[in-house]
């Protein structure tokens, strides 16, 4: 599936790099230099600097075979325009905007290329699971058209892997970790991050269940 998130922060890549981990090409687009210049290289996605709301840009970043675009600015004016031109002008075939401001959550409808609005507070996978229509959730979600379950994991002072390296966790097979949450931010996960109390772990496996990644890590 080729998938667009316009919007580099926490929550569009938290959304692109566990979308990428299951097999999908990922395009991030973010107006911000100095974020996407701190992103590349960190994250398995391809990435774009420019203003999302330009068909230009958009068509740059592979609208045009796009299967999939997810608005996740904070400002719900462009993610309005994002949505718009996705739909009405490369005909995008399924379009989710982040909702920022509850009051304006009567605008995202179909009048606005909208196909799935998603107001901000929405858990991550939820909103994946709501933005790609996936609805066979197996473990926390599965990607239907990847064939892969996604798989949440919380490290508490009891774990056995606090204090362990990533690296040194052993992971069932076909399994890999997408994102490390810390401190409401995601990071990339390198085989030396040593794992604490309060990481969120998302992962991506073919076959294994979540009582193997619950073993592997608790």
């Amino acid at each position: 599936m080729n998938v667009i998130v316009a919007g580099a922060g926490r929550l569009g890549t938290q959304i692109a790099q566990v979308l990428a981990a299951a097999h999908n090409e990922v395009t991030l687009i973010d107006a911000d230099d100095d974020r996407v210049a701190a992103l590349e290289g960190r994250v398995p996605v391809r990435i774009v600097a420019g203003d999302a709301c330009e068909p230009s840009l958009l068509e740059h970043a592979g609208a045009l075979s796009a299967d999939l675009v997810i608005a996740t600015t904070g400002d719900d004016e462009d993610n309005l325009v994002i949505s718009l031109l996705s739909k009405r002008q490369f005909s995008v075939p399924r379009v989710a905007a982040r909702i920022n401001d509850a009051d304006n959550a009567w605008l995202f409808d179909g009048r606005w290329g909208v196909d799935v609005a998603v107001p901000a507070a929405t858990p991550l996978i939820s909103l994946i699971e709501e933005a790609t229509g996936a609805t066979d959730t197996v473990a926390l979600l599965r990607l239907s058209k990847a064939g892969v379950d996604v798989i949440e994991t919380a490290i508490t002072p009891g774990s056995r892997s606090a204090g362990r390296t990533l690296g040194d966790v052993e992971l069932p097979e076909g399994t890999v970790v997408a994102t490390i949450v810390r401190d409401g931010q995601p990071t990339v996960p390198d085989p030396s991050l040593r794992l604490r109390p309060g990481d969120e772990i998302l992962l991506v496996s073919h076959t294994a269940t979540e009582q193997e990644i619950h073993a592997a890590f608790q």
